[in-house]
C-alpha cells in the first residue's frame, strides 16, 4: 500500500569555495543523505528507564525502517553566495543496491541525474552536456569526503549503519532522550572490499527518542579526521504504512567549507518497484 504525505517547505544554505560542476557533483552525491525540515525533538513524557547499551541497540534496529523500494518526490530552495534557486526532483532508491536522483529546475526541464551503486558514481550535467563516471575513491579523492553505499543509505532513512560493528557503544540517558556512544567503528571485515573501509572508524553520538527507539539525532566523525563532522536531526515521524519515517531532517555538515540543507518532500511511495534510466549522450564529453 503507498502513503503519500506532504512535507513543509524548507531552504538550504551553502557556503563553499569549490568549482560550480564540483559543487553540483557534490550536492548530488550527498543529496539523499540531506534531504528535510527543521522541527524541535520530541520530549517524554515521564522519567526514562535506565536501559543497557545491548538493550538499547536492540530496540534501534527492531524499530528502523524496514524496506526494498523508496520513491520521493522533492521541491527545493538553493541559496549558494546570497543567490536563491529553485529547484525540483525525484529521488529513487532500492535497498542495499542504488540511489538514483534526477534534479530539475523550476520549468520542469532535467538539468542533472544521478546514480549512485555500491560501487559506482554516474552523474549527467545537462547543462553543460558533461558527464562524470567513477567510483567512490575517484570521488572522495576529487570532493575530499569519505563516503559509502552503506553510510548514504542509512543516514538518508535517519536508519544506523549497516554493516558496520555493533559491539562498543556505551548508554547513558538524560531527561529526554537516551544516549548510544562508541569511539571506534569500523566495518565489518567479511564486508570489507578496500583498503579506504579497513581505514573508515567512526565516532558516533546517537540520540534514542525514548517512546519509539528511533534516532532523533546523529553526531558523526571519522576517528582521524576531527575537523568533519556531520550533525543530523531527524523528527516530525509520520506512518509510511505501519513504519516511522522522518519526515524533518536538518543536516549540518562541517569540513573545508560548511553545508546545512532543508528540502521539501511532496510524496513518497514505499515497496513499489522503480526503474533507474540512465544513458549518457554521445553528445557529452567526460568531466574535467
Amino acid at each position: 500500500m503507498n502513503r503519500l504525505i506532504p512535507c513543509k517547505a524548507n531552504i538550504i544554505k551553502l557556503k563553499t569555495p569549490v568549482t560550480t560542476q564540483k559543487w553540483l557533483l557534490l550536492f548530488l552525491i550527498i543529496f539523499p543523505i540531506l534531504y528535510s525540515c527543521k522541527t524541535s525533538r520530541q520530549i517524554a513524557k515521564g522519567p526514562l528507564k535506565e536501559y543497557g547499551a545491548d538493550y538499547l541497540f536492540t530496540k534501534l534496529k527492531e524499530n528502523e525502517l524496514k524496506f526494498d523500494w523508496i520513491e520521493a518526490r522533492f521541491n527545493i530552495d538553493l541559496i549558494i553566495d546570497q543567490k536563491k534557486t529553485n529547484f525540483k526532483g525525484q529521488i529513487r532508491m532500492r535497498k542495499d543496491s542504488a540511489i538514483w536522483v534526477s534534479f530539475s529546475p523550476a520549468m520542469g526541464i532535467e538539468m542533472a541525474r544521478l546514480l549512485i551503486t555500491t560501487d559506482s558514481v554516474k552523474f549527467i550535467n545537462r547543462l553543460n552536456k558533461s558527464y562524470f563516471l567513477g567510483d567512490y575513491r575517484v570521488v572522495n579523492n576529487w570532493l575530499k569526503t569519505n563516503v559509502d553505499y552503506d553510510v548514504l543509505q542509512s543516514i538518508l532513512l535517519g536508519n544506523d549503519l549497516t554493516y558496520y560493528e555493533d559491539g562498543k557503544f556505551r548508554a547513558s540517558y538524560d531527561s529526554k532522550e537516551y544516549h548510544l556512544v562508541t569511539a571506534g567503528r569500523s566495518k565489518l571485515k567479511k564486508y570489507i572490499r578496500t583498503q579506504d573501509d579497513a581505514e573508515r572508524i567512526y565516532i558516533q553520538n546517537i540520540y534514542l527518542d525514548p517512546e519509539t527507539f528511533k534516532i532523533t539525532h546523529l553526531k558523526m566523525k571519522e576517528l582521524r579526521k576531527e575537523t568533519e563532522k556531520l550533525n543530523a536531526n531527524y523528527s516530525d515521524f509520520q506512518l509510511l504504512g505501519d513504519q516511522l519515517f522522518p519526515y524533518m531532517i536538518q543536516y549540518e555538515i562541517m569540513a573545508d567549507f560548511e553545508i546545512f540543507v532543508d528540502l521539501n518532500c511532496s510524496r513518497i511511495e514505499l515497496d513499489q518497484p522503480q526503474k533507474f534510466p540512465f544513458k549518457i549522450s554521445s553528445k557529452y564529453s567526460p568531466m574535467q
